[in-house]
């Protein structure tokens, strides 16, 4: 029998492995919106928007479409999408809208990929 580099050469399952691994395993549902908010930073508009709200802390839409260089819709409409997953906070002040990460969760969520992200290069 021949098996690729990511099969298993013998099949035989750990029940008890299996079985721990399993009561510890994320709901469907919750892989569900994981993977909707993974989705959300699978654009490179949106991950550089985030970043700079991370560097800035908090900017316009105008702001953040001068920082990344994109137009102002385009901002818009990731910002709405964002705010609707719970990533971004918004702020009015007057006409102005202002917009920076919800949490320190996000921060630290950014933080980690781009670390992680180096260590794979750093790797090869």
């Amino acid at each position: 029998m021949v098996v690729g580099l990511d099969g298993c050469a013998v099949r035989a399952v750990d029940p008890e492995r299996v079985g721990a691994a399993r009561e510890r395993l994320i709901s469907t549902e919750e892989a569900a919106e994981l993977a909707d908010g993974f989705k959300l930073l699978g654009d490179p508009g949106r991950v550089r928007i985030l970043y700079a709200l991370l560097e800035a802390g908090e900017l316009c839409v105008c702001d953040l479409a001068a920082t990344v260089g994109v137009p102002e819709t385009t901002v818009s409409q990731a910002m709405r999408l964002l705010r609707g997953a719970g990533i971004v906070r918004n702020r009015r002040d007057g006409r102005m809208m202002y917009y920076r990460l919800d949490d320190a969760h996000v921060r630290l969520l950014l933080d980690l990929s781009r670390e992680h992200l180096a260590h794979a290069r750093d790797e090869k």
